[in-house]
């Protein structure tokens, strides 16, 4: 089975490659776009972001918990408004994204976001490892038709196979994670996109990753994923929750690289005799067949 997102037939061809772009633009729109540039430029296929309805989607027990930011002491709920775009800045974002031959989407947060995201035609929606558990928010999605991307962090089979039933597999990637920021490398527990490629035949399996390094998200790749998501940065130590656990643009560059590499190499499996061996072949073996 594949997904159609954009031009690409995920699960069919080459990696997707979704540069998570999230919160780190710290709600400026020329900082957005340098990101954008970043993934373009990269090689990637896909950028995402985070879409909330503050009022809505934040826990009530932190709306009033104090928080510092590069524009003062705020709550929490206040720094929720702050980092947000509004329509016009998504619409300039989504056009740039658009002409740097990207797609891009979000991650709605509750269900006034989904339907702020369909009046602007995004090409598909990413559940939040968050969300897993919100029927409502995923029934709303499920109606969009849209194809839809699930992350899978801090949930439990169970949990998901509840949310793979809303959501239905026809239209479906599935993301394994794990939502440690940072990722240790041992909660990355890889094994497991060949559990949920099991659990859900025919769903194309990627990979959102929180880690600090590349060696994971390539591993993620030689394990099968058909799909990989990554938190990017101009830089690491900028101000924000997860600027620490995304790759700066080199990073993001050669992780990009690497995975083209590595889906090359993987071949069809196919054992046969390839024209670089017969030089080799005719100098070496003694014994033909």
């Amino acid at each position: 089975m594949v997904v159609s997102i954009g031009s690409t037939e995920v699960g069919n061809g080459p990696v997707y490659v979704i540069a998570e772009i999230g919160l780190n633009h710290n709600g400026d729109v020329d900082l957005a776009m340098l990101l954008i540039d970043v993934a373009a430029d990269a090689g990637a296929q896909a950028v995402k972001f985070q879409k909330r309805t503050p009022e809505i989607s934040t826990p009530e027990h932190m709306k009033n918990t104090p928080r510092e930011t590069p524009w003062g002491l705020m709550t929490y709920l206040e720094y929720r408004y702050r980092v947000e775009f509004n329509r016009e800045q998504y619409v300039e974002l989504g056009d740039y994204a658009t002409l740097r031959g990207l797609d891009w989407f979000a991650s709605p947060w509750d269900e006034p976001s989904v339907d702020f995201l369909e009046d602007l035609n995004v090409a598909a929606h990413k559940v939040a490892s968050a969300s897993v558990t919100d029927i409502g928010l995923l029934e709303t999605l499920a109606a969009t038709g849209k194809p839809v991307i699930l992350s899978t962090g801090m949930s439990t089979l169970d949990q998901i196979d509840r949310a793979v039933a809303v959501l239905g597999t026809a239209n479906l990637v599935i993301l394994h994670a794990t939502s440690t920021y940072p990722l240790p490398p041992e909660e990355a527990n890889l094994r497991t996109i060949a559990t949920l490629q099991q659990r859900y035949p025919g769903v194309p399996i990627g990979y959102s990753g929180h880690e600090r390094g590349l060696q994971i998200s390539v591993a993620a790749v030689a394990l099968g994923a058909v799909a990989v998501e990554r938190h990017i940065t101009l830089d690491r130590t900028m101000w924000g929750s997860d600027h620490a656990a995304s790759l700066e643009p080199q990073g993001f560059s050669q992780l990009v690289r690497d995975i083209r590499i590595v889906e090359e190499a993987l071949g069809d499996g196919t054992k046969r005799i390839f024209p670089g061996e017969l030089a080799p072949l005719a100098k070496l073996r003694r014994v033909p067949a």
